[in-house]
């Protein structure tokens, strides 16, 4: 009992200090993001989408709450990584030798993916959708007072969304790993699946067919892309059970 005790109290401690480690991280971050909100600020300003906008502050601590909102965004995607790897810490000796290699593996491609997914939001659909608004607000005869704060939080509710929904690869690759779904699985459920993609779709875009056959290319090929992923770790699940077995 005092063993497994213990054996709990280490666990605590080792995921305080690993916190602590991401803290410290994201402090250090934050303080570095503060050299590259206002650029970022002002890149984002002169962009094609907005330059033709006048933004306006309707209140005093609009740019200084747009300035912290970016401070955190920044720091919060440098200390990405660190978070993963110390999660990965944690974790990792509870895995086999080659679990571990495996499962390291995943946080630059979960960097990858994240990247990814906002960059194709940012160039792709945010141009789209900022273009639907336009001629909307053109075709009610609506002029358009566009505030900074409600902008910019519109963008960062646009596009980080799709850097979490670009890690389903390597979700379904982890979760097939520990045996909780399998490539047959995700065939068979394949149409509730992209029933599922379109109500995402048409939830994150306006009600603009061409903006959600847009947003649905990339889904459906990350779906797709998923079951091929769960389709080789499913193969190397089995040969690690198979050689479990032989082993006298």
């Amino acid at each position: 009992m005092n063993d497994k005790e213990m054996s709990v109290y280490e666990h605590l401690g080792e995921l305080r200090k690993r916190l602590i480690i991401v803290l410290v991280f994201f402090g250090i971050a934050l303080i570095g993001s503060f050299f590259f909100v206002e650029p970022v600020i002002l890149y984002l300003q002169r962009t094609d989408e907005a330059k033709e906008l006048t933004m306006n502050a309707f209140r005093l601590t609009d740019p200084i709450k747009i300035y912290f909102q970016f401070a955190f965004v920044i720091a919060f995607v440098l200390t990405a990584p660190v978070l993963l790897y110390q999660l990965w810490a944690f974790v990792s000796p509870g895995l086999y030798e080659k679990e571990r290699k495996v499962t390291l593996s995943y946080i630059p491609i979960s960097i990858v993916l994240f990247f990814a997914g906002v960059s194709f939001a940012y160039f792709v659909l945010f141009p789209f959708v900022v273009r639907f608004m336009q001629n909307l607000a053109e075709r009610l005869g609506i002029h358009q007072v566009i505030g900074i704060n409600e902008y910019f939080e519109f963008l960062l509710q646009l596009i980080l969304p799709f850097g979490i929904v670009f890690q389903l690869p390597v979700v379904v690759m982890f979760f097939t790993r520990l045996g909780l779904i399998t490539p047959m699985l995700l065939i068979k459920i394949r149409k509730y699946a992209y029933l599922a993609l379109l109500i995402v779709a048409a939830v994150i875009t306006p009600p603009d067919v061409l903006s959600q056959v847009i947003v649905m290319i990339p889904l459906s090929i990350l779906y797709e892309a998923s079951i091929w992923i769960s389709k080789m770790a499913y193969r190397k699940v089995l040969l690690a059970q198979q050689e479990q077995e032989n082993l006298p």
